[in-house]
């Protein structure tokens, strides 16, 4: 075992109480092992042995449930509280659970109202925006104007003439392609007769 363990391992016992006064937690061997290991380089078999020691000595408190040994500071050694103390500190809780209820809700309307004004438009955008549409509105009211001003457009009656020389033709077009398939179907010039 190298000098620092060996050291680690003589004071396990009272890091370990002090541990498990401070957090006033119940904690198997385990997890003191796991929680102290890397902070104060304790050994698995150095936790376990600090703990059966303190349990021995009365200092801390232990209970096995099945297989597992459960440790804990001894409960005699800190204040009682009274049941109006504790009925005290409840409400001090609700009023707090309360009040950080209200904050929250006060932050989330605040970051709504933020979120609004980011994707809002800034004033300079809004003027380029603003300008750009004046410049098309403008556009498509000069190209409205030069339709208006053109003096090529149809008649009514010219309209309707054109209409119903398309029907006229394609008429035609159906009569002919008609004659065509029948003759198709019948063979050409009576040929093999």
């Amino acid at each position: 075992m190298s000098k620092n363990r060996a050291e680690a391992a003589a004071g396990a016992p009272g890091i370990i109480l002090r541990y498990l006064q401070e957090q006033n937690r119940p904690y198997s061997a385990q997890d003191v092992f796991g929680n102290l290991q890397k902070e104060h380089g304790l050994g698995k078999a150095a936790v376990v042995k600090a703990l059966d020691q303190l349990a021995q000595q009365s200092k801390i408190k232990e209970k096995t449930y099945g297989k597992q040994k459960i440790y804990f500071a001894d409960q005699d050694q800190f204040d009682t509280v009274s049941d109006a103390d504790l009925h005290s500190l409840d409400a001090k809780i609700a009023a707090l659970t309360a009040k950080v209820q209200s904050l929250l809700q006060s932050c989330r309307h605040m970051e709504a109202e933020l979120k609004e004004l980011t994707n809002a438009l800034t004033t300079p955008e809004m003027q380029k925006e603003i300008q750009e549409l004046k410049n098309e509105c403008a556009h498509y009211t000069e190209r409205l104007k030069n339709i208006k001003a053109a003096t090529n457009h149809i008649t009514p009656e010219e309209k309707e003439q054109v209409y119903k020389d398309r029907q006229k033709y394609c008429k035609e077009w159906r009569k002919r392609k008609r004659m065509v398939s029948e003759n198709t179907k019948g063979g050409f010039g009576g040929a093999g007769k």
